[in-house]
């Protein structure tokens, strides 16, 4: 018997010079997903061209599944909201974004330098 599954939540499309929503896909969806691949009437790279998705995700998902089990996987977002986010992994992001904007400041630098030669 073959499994509906449910059609995915799907970010709408970005307008230009803004980054791209990534898809959102339901548990229900996921857990169906891998059940099918784990069926085997479709070969995984098939599949996942049917349900609009990578076939590295439909393995991704069937690994988190046999790690963490049934009730403990796709229970959210994979970044906890800022509130709740320990502040060693908010210094750490804070620390990345400072770094590539001293670079960024640095190669201007460089470029206001040499224009003044």
């Amino acid at each position: 018997m073959k499994a509906k599954l449910p059609s995915p939540l799907t970010a709408t499309k970005s307008v230009a010079l803004e980054q791209p929503k990534r898809a959102t896909f339901t548990k229900t969806f996921k857990l169906l997903a891998v059940e099918r691949m784990r069926q085997g009437e479709k070969n995984p790279t098939e599949l996942a061209l049917e349900l609009g998705i990578r076939r590295n995700q439909l393995y991704k998902w069937a690994k988190a599944l046999d790690e963490r089990g049934q009730d403990a996987s796709f229970n959210g977002a994979g970044r906890l909201p800022r509130e709740q986010e320990s502040e060693v992994v908010r210094l750490r992001r804070e620390l990345a974004r400072t770094k590539e904007e001293l670079a960024i400041l640095k190669k201007f630098d460089a470029y206001l330098t040499r224009l003044k030669l």
